[in-house]
């Protein structure tokens, strides 16, 4: 739970801003204090009104002044930041120390951990130039959660979509615990129910869910693992971050993972 922790949330201009109007109730209804920076772009994808009714915290959008050392209270009191949508415009400036607005600013005074979710047509997120950026930021320790394949807004279709605010809210309930400590680590777990066929109409199955294997295989790669999940049938999605062998039967089961043993060092 994120009760009393204090997360401070920048949108900046992309089209998926609006989905940050849930990601700050998701946040607010586990107890987090949650107070934001826009950028005035983003203002123009969601109202500063919309979200602090959600929050009944601070919204910020001017830009710094020499009277005004906001981004320095809010650098100091969050316990992580994290930038969402993050437009390659903002990736640049992070990557590069560029201070010319209040939210990057901020991410430069602060000591907090940083979670970038990039989010932008699938050409700008594959441009070398973006994924040079990115990887900068992976450098200077900040954390990126990969963005999901699928229909874009403007009409692409690939990866760059910005996943479900409830897998971001994942994210930061990891990293507000935990480091990214089990890099290099190579884990297979198994979930779901397998089905034994009786006929080409029914089978056997047992009541697992694959709950307790998702959110396992989803800690162990937030914190850096390499994850490989054997999936048989669940109840819920899997995270497209997530690398998947779909299988149905035990024998299915058995198989996949004898096949995918080879370098792991952990099996679940």
């Amino acid at each position: 739970m994120l009760k009393d922790k204090k997360i401070l949330l920048g949108v900046t201009g992309g089209i998926a801003a609006y989905k940050m109007a849930e990601l700050a109730s998701l946040c607010s209804k586990q107890g987090a204090v949650v107070k934001t920076i826009m950028t005035e772009n983003a203002t123009k994808f969601i109202s500063p009104l919309t979200i602090h009714s959600i929050t009944h915290q601070s919204v910020s959008v001017k830009n710094i002044s020499a009277e005004n050392i906001e981004h320095i209270d809010l650098a100091d009191w969050a316990d992580i930041f994290v930038i969402s949508p993050a437009t390659a415009n903002i990736i640049g400036k992070m990557a590069n120390g560029i201070a010319d607005d209040l939210l990057s600013t901020t991410v430069l005074a602060t000591k907090a951990p940083k979670l970038v979710v990039p989010a932008m047509n699938v050409h700008m997120y594959e441009n070398p130039v973006v994924q040079h950026n990115l990887d900068l930021l992976k450098k200077y320790g900040f954390y990126i959660m990969p963005p999901d394949k699928g229909k874009l807004a403007c009409g692409y279709t690939g990866k760059g979509r910005l996943p479900a605010p409830k897998e971001i809210l994942s994210f930061i309930d990891t990293y507000l615990f935990y480091k990214r400590d089990f890099e290099g680590v190579n884990i297979l777990i198994t979930t779901g129910a397998t089905r034994e066929a009786i006929d080409s109409m029914r089978f056997i199955t047992n009541y697992s869910t694959g709950k307790t294997g998702i959110a396992i295989a989803k800690a162990a790669f937030i914190r850096g693992a390499n994850v490989k999940l054997i999936s048989a049938n669940v109840t819920q999605n899997i995270p497209q971050y997530l690398d998947v062998v779909k299988v149905n039967s035990a024998k299915d089961m058995y198989n996949a993972v004898t096949d995918n043993l080879k370098d792991i060092n952990i099996v679940i």
